[in-house]
C-alpha cells in the first residue's frame, strides 16, 4: 500500500489509474504513454484532469508540446539505482517548461527525496511506514549542494566565488 505526500502532507489521489485496455472513468485519469498515444484525441476531449504515467525508459520529450495539456506527470523509478526520473523531471522543469505536478512513484530511497524536490518533484508515492516527519527531515538535510539544478539553488562552488 502507498500513500501520497503533495504540499509536505499526505493527501488524497484524485486520479484513477486506468489500464491500457480499460475504459476510461469519469474524473482525473493517470494513463501511460502507450494509451495517451491511442487515444490522445479522446483524452484532450474530456473536460477532466489527464495524468501520464512515464517509465523510467520513456522520455517526456516524446509527448511534444502535449505535455503542457498534463495536470500531472508521474514518472516511475523501477529501482533505486535508476536514476532516469530524475532527468526527465528536470527536462520537463527547465527545457519543457512543465508547470504542473511531477510525482515520484516506484522503488527509490529516503537519500533521494532532496534532491527529487531539487530537480522539479512535487509529490511523492511512498510506502505506508514513510512518515511527514521523515519527509520534511529529509528535505532538509542536506542546507548546502554542490550541484546545481531546477531549484536555483546556490551551489557551494558559487557561495565560494561570492567572498
Amino acid at each position: 500500500m502507498t500513500k501520497l505526500i503533495k504540499s509536505g502532507a499526505y493527501a488524497q489521489d484524485a486520479y484513477a489509474p486506468v489500464a491500457d485496455d480499460a475504459a476510461l472513468p469519469d474524473g482525473p485519469v493517470l494513463v501511460s504513454l502507450a494509451r495517451f498515444n491511442k487515444d490522445r484525441d479522446t483524452l484532450l476531449a474530456r473536460n477532466t484532469p489527464v495524468g501520464i504515467r512515464l517509465q523510467s525508459s520513456e522520455n517526456p520529450e516524446q509527448v511534444g508540446q502535449d505535455v503542457h495539456h498534463f495536470a500531472l506527470i508521474s514518472l516511475e523509478f523501477p529501482k533505486f539505482r535508476d536514476g532516469r526520473a530524475l532527468s526527465w523531471a528536470r527536462i520537463l522543469r527547465t527545457r519543457l517548461g512543465f508547470t504542473g505536478e511531477i510525482r515520484a512513484v516506484g522503488d527509490f530511497l529516503y537519500d533521494q527525496v532532496n534532491y527529487q524536490h531539487r530537480v522539479g518533484f512535487d509529490a511523492w508515492e511512498v510506502p505506508d511506514n514513510f512518515t511527514i516527519e521523515m519527509f520534511q527531515r529529509a528535505l532538509t538535510e542536506m542546507t548546502n549542494v554542490y550541484q546545481p539544478s531546477a531549484d536555483g539553488k546556490k551551489t557551494i562552488r558559487d557561495l565560494r566565488a561570492a567572498r
